[in-house]
């Protein structure tokens, strides 16, 4: 399947195909000089996979995890970057989740002002949601992607062969994205959820397909991009404060749009839903404490944040909300009725 991004100065193109990581060239020119960005939880298989079909090809490795989304990280893979001696003729490949794709995007946002990078997600988080749309960026002073810029991808790979060497619980999380999507904007999706097995090469492609839409019609978050953050106001608070639990991005996503689903019916649903995914309930939480993580997120808008509430499975509005509002509704439990 092939979708495009339809954007008025950068369209690009989305693969999604079962061992399209075995014949890159069809997608890509394995004769450019390339670097690829990686960290050391993506199996050797897939790095050498991947360079071994390329003819100038540095593999630059960093350590997984979100803590390592950090300025630390991004200096020492643009030295290494720099060492490599790319021009503006040469590209940036992103070979793994979340975390790779939103350092190596920035990087190459940032390399020479900014140089063609090419997104291959490797997870399911990444392959239904950070993949697409040019969000790229590092976490600093404990806040996430507080630093970080727009820079679309040259192409999107998206391979889901490579999901078949993750853990459940790395399944699971990225899940809770697919079923963000179908809560803002497809009942449908919900339901794929609701069966079993999972079909999820069409939870996958019908994820993006709602990501790309939303993108080509509002590329720097500046309307209805924002429904995408349902979820995230709180969520990226827990996993903010809770960092050295930790919790995947996805498990807080989770957590955190259960605050902003009024109907009781629904959230009962979305909870029945979220337990069969095996994602955590909530943690205790000082509900001051969490609102400050709140308050410091990119996404406030001086005394207010634009919260996503869902009232029915398909269908979202964007609320401001004061911190104080925030506060409140912290104050109550997501499980009550």
């Amino acid at each position: 399947m092939k979708l495009t991004v339809k954007l008025q100065d950068h369209s690009y193109p989305i693969f999604i195909e079962r061992h399209a990581l075995e014949h890159v060239a069809d997608f890509l020119d394995p004769h450019r000089k390339y670097v690829i960005v990686t960290d050391d939880g993506v199996p050797a298989r897939w790095v050498d996979l991947l360079q071994s079909q390329l003819s100038d090809a540095r593999v630059i490795t960093f350590p997984c995890g979100e803590a390592n989304k950090s300025l630390d990280t991004y200096e020492s893979v643009m030295e290494q970057v720099i060492s490599s001696h790319l021009t503006r003729k040469d590209a940036i490949i992103a070979l793994g989740g979340g975390v790779v794709g939103d350092l190596a995007g920035f990087v190459a946002a940032t390399y020479m002002r900014g140089i063609d990078f090419y997104n291959i997600p490797t997870t399911v988080l990444s392959q239904v949601d950070s993949s697409v749309g040019g969000k790229v960026a590092i976490d600093m002073a404990g806040y996430k992607n507080i630093v970080g810029a727009f820079h679309q991808p040259k192409a999107v790979l998206i391979d889901p062969e490579t999901l078949s060497t993750l853990d459940q619980r790395q399944v699971s999380s990225g899940l809770v994205e697919a079923l963000k999507m179908g809560l803002i904007l497809d009942e449908r999706l919900v339901e794929l959820f609701e069966q079993e097995p999972l079909d999820l090469d069409t939870i996958i492609a019908r994820s993006i397909d709602l990501k790309r839409a939303i993108v080509e019609n509002d590329e720097k978050e500046n309307g209805q991009r924002a429904i995408l953050n349902f979820g995230h106001t709180i969520g990226h608070a827990i996993e903010s404060a809770y960092h050295d639990v930790p919790y995947y991005h996805g498990e807080c996503v989770g957590m955190g749009m259960l605050f902003f689903l009024p109907d009781p019916t629904l959230r009962a649903r979305v909870q029945r839903i979220l337990e069969r995914l095996r994602i955590p309930a909530t943690p205790a939480y000082d509900p001051k404490a969490l609102r400050a993580f709140v308050e410091h997120d990119k996404k406030g808008q001086g005394d207010s944040v634009r919260a996503i509430v869902v009232d029915r499975a398909g269908a979202c509005r964007i609320e401001p909300m004061t911190y104080d509002q925030i506060e409140t509704i912290l104050e109550r439990s997501p499980y009550e009725k």
